[in-house]
């Protein structure tokens, strides 16, 4: 062991410098240093006094327990949430469609059988082919202004061969018989 020990000695003695354990290590940048300290926050007196104090007021009111809805039914309903109403960034259409079935469309052409000329003599009634698409109130609507007559009630009937009639009589100011002239039925 004593053998050691002068090794040690003798070494010392040639190199001083690489005895020192500040020689031993090469000199680090200060910079890592700084990062190698953990940041350490110095209690302040407020702080501590300030936690006890919220320490204390929670043991002696409690913790309030969470209240949880007790549930009598297995089964679980959504909740309906709010809906917005549709406010578009942009129109999905450059253009808006355009109505297809307008008063030209719905009615096609007036009939000129043996039976409606009777209608229009006797019963004040124009007797139209019409739109299978067409309502009661469009066609009272397209008479109105094709014509410059006022309707006073439509009758519709879908034949067998699915050509729609409109029995359109009008009011008593209005003669059937001149709009008939006026259309060139008679």
């Amino acid at each position: 062991m004593p053998a050691k020990k002068e090794s040690s000695a003798v070494s010392a003695t040639k190199n001083p410098e690489a005895s020192s354990p500040a020689a031993a290590k090469p000199a680090a940048n200060p910079v890592e240093k700084k990062a190698a300290k953990p940041a350490v926050k110095k209690a302040t007196k407020k702080t501590v006094v300030g936690k006890a104090l919220k320490a204390k007021k929670t043991i002696e009111k409690g913790k309030t327990p969470k209240n949880y809805r007790v549930r009598t039914n297995v089964h679980f309903r959504r909740p309906r949430t709010r809906i917005h109403a549709r406010n578009p960034k942009y129109p999905r259409q450059s253009i808006p469609r355009r109505n297809k079935l307008d008063e030209y469309a719905i009615l096609k052409h007036p009939l000129t059988t043996e039976s409606t000329m009777k209608k229009i003599e006797d019963h004040n009634t124009l007797v139209f082919v019409v739109d299978i698409k067409a309502t009661k109130k469009t066609i009272a609507d397209s008479v109105r202004k094709l014509y410059d007559v006022r309707p006073f009630e439509v009758r519709t009937v879908i034949t067998p061969k699915a050509v729609k009639k409109a029995f359109v009589k009008l009011r008593e100011g209005n003669d059937a018989l001149d709009v008939a002239h006026a259309i060139g039925i008679i």
